[in-house]
């Protein structure tokens, strides 16, 4: 199988000839391949001509770093809509569409920060309607920019709103079923009618709304976090034949454990999670910049030694 061909097939519960593998973002390049990722900033002031070669050079990069890492799929980040899309459309050039390529896609509230909180909070209270309005202004515009990046040359996106701390959502399940879920159905629901795929991600104790995040009708959830006490083999038993899972390597061992520690958070993920098909390899955030290297490489080669299905 591609490795767009595998994605997929996980995405569609299936089972393909490995379990695939992925990260929301890859900020360990630089330590791994000797340059990070093309930034926006980087094309201000230049030539059409220069910012289309940096654009091609960028997108070859991102094969080059995404090939050597073994991921079926790429998310794309740091530039703006137009030329991510340009980039989309160069790396399925040049690889003949052999990749699965993402972007963020979301347009549902998220936890705020330490002021908005108070804010939202009082506003729920005193003007629920306004929420309701705000909720779905922000709807239709992740719908409207969602179908045009998946005419430049998307496959589907990363649903990033986080809505979860370590003991719960930061609603009730309640307000949660006023504020959000309508609304991450409708997008949802959009992104199948157009063609592509929704992977859904919080981080965060999802336990208490896992309902609502099945109803919205995601292709897979995303990052089924341990640090907050998920059980992937327990979302496993509740989701099995609704919904795939990807994610749940331990990011806090990967940093402060032990290799140990990190070995049985990727055995216990592949041993529970790809039984039955449904599963995409992951962290349970991403590889971030800081983390030894060595670290994410012990991560991939755990998954190499148990990805194959038998």
């Amino acid at each position: 199988m591609t490795p767009k061909e595998r994605f997929i097939c996980a995405l569609n519960l299936g089972t393909p000839d490995r379990v695939p593998t992925f990260e929301l973002e890859f900020q360990l390049a630089p330590e791994l391949m000797g340059k990070d990722f093309l930034r926006e900033e980087e094309l201000t002031g230049l030539s059409e001509n220069e910012v289309d070669r940096k654009l091609y050079e960028n997108a070859e990069y991102l094969v080059k770093v995404y090939t050597h890492l073994e991921h079926d799929a790429i998310c794309l980040h740091y530039l703006n809509d137009d030329h991510l899309m340009k980039t989309a459309r160069i790396i399925k050039e040049i690889t003949n569409d052999r990749f699965m390529l993402l972007t963020h896609g979301d347009g549902t509230l998220a936890i705020p920060d330490g002021n908005g909180m108070e804010e939202l909070a009082y506003k729920i209270a005193d003007d629920p309607e306004a929420v309701d309005k705000e909720a779905e202004e922000m709807c239709i515009r992740a719908i409207e920019r969602n179908r045009r990046l998946l005419k430049g040359g998307f496959d589907g996106f990363i649903l990033c709103s986080d809505y979860c701390f370590n003991m719960g959502p930061f609603m009730s399940p309640k307000m949660f079923a006023r504020f959000i879920t309508p609304y991450l159905k409708r997008i949802i629901e959009d992104i199948r009618i157009h063609g592509g795929y929704a992977i859904k991600h919080t981080d965060g104790n999802i336990m208490p709304i896992l309902d609502q995040l099945i109803s919205a009708n995601p292709h897979a959830l995303h990052s089924i976090d341990p640090m907050a006490g998920v059980d992937i083999r327990e979302v496993k038993r509740i989701t099995q034949g609704k919904v795939a899972l990807c994610g749940n390597v331990h990011c806090a061992h990967m940093q402060t454990g032990t290799d140990q520690d990190v070995i049985d958070s990727c055995e216990y993920c592949l041993t529970h999670a790809k039984i039955g098909g449904g599963y995409i390899f992951a962290t349970s955030n991403i590889p971030f910049k800081g983390l030894p290297l060595e670290r994410y490489q012990l991560v991939l080669n755990i998954w190499k030694k148990y990805r194959n299905y038998e």
